[in-house]
């Protein structure tokens, strides 16, 4: 399938009518067509791994088009220089989340971005470096917890910002951090109390919401089992 084809094929599934429904939900409507994420992953599906193609349907405005484009292309011929080719396009919380799962994460550069982005000043590429930690503290699984607690720095500093769709990435990756070992548990539960300390009301938001699921009975159930599953195979 080559770009024209691709660009027919995404025009004959668009749906206008849920545009202002992707509105309503922070999502930019411009350039948007209404297609649902799994009819998005059918396509690619289809489509399979095309990095050529990934590229020239990135160049178009269509904001499907773009997520298609992170669900098609290959992790291995994806450079640091597309990933920030790309991050500079993200006019969205959805495109910023989708292409750092189905892609950025999947790449060799996942952790140098992560802290990278994390100092950007524009708004989703800020936003992005908090999701690659998220992401990273779930897809991971060889690193070690002293390798997540060099986030602990960067989250302190995002959680100053008022912004929301910053402040929302920042608790994810605290949420996600605290819950891959108690170890981590533990150190992100006190890192969220130094948070509440803060004269800072984005910093006591992020901590509070984030305290309600590290505290939680479920979660640490989920944790110990696994820890005990770990030590048990080891």
């Amino acid at each position: 399938m080559d770009k024209e084809k691709l660009i027919l094929r995404l025009k004959e599934l668009e749906n206008p009518a849920a545009v202002p429904h992707m509105a309503r939900y922070g999502i930019n409507p411009e350039y948007a067509l209404g297609i649902k994420i799994p009819v998005l992953r059918e396509l690619a599906k289809e489509i399979r791994e095309n990095h050529e193609l990934a590229i020239s349907i990135w160049a178009e405005p269509f904001h499907e088009g773009r997520i298609l484009a992170s669900m098609i292309a290959s992790p291995e011929q994806t450079t640091p220089g597309l990933m920030d080719t790309w991050a500079r396009n993200f006019n969205s919380w959805d495109l910023c989340d989708q292409v750092c799962m189905n892609l950025f994460e999947k790449t060799d550069y996942a952790w140098s971005k992560a802290f990278e982005w994390c100092n950007r000043e524009a708004e989703f590429e800020k936003r992005a470096g908090f999701v690659m930690m998220a992401r990273l503290a779930v897809r991971d699984k060889k690193s070690s917890d002293s390798r997540f607690e060099d986030f602990i720095p960067y989250l302190e500093a995002g959680s100053e910002d008022q912004r929301n769709f910053v402040k929302k990435a920042v608790n994810w990756a605290i949420r996600q951090t605290g819950k891959r070992s108690l170890s981590l548990n533990t150190k992100m539960i006190s890192f969220c109390e130094m948070l509440l300390k803060k004269d800072c009301s984005p910093a006591r938001w992020i901590a509070s919401d984030a305290l309600r699921e590290l505290r939680d009975e479920a979660v640490l159930k989920r944790i110990k089992l696994r820890e005990n599953r770990k030590n048990h195979r080891s």
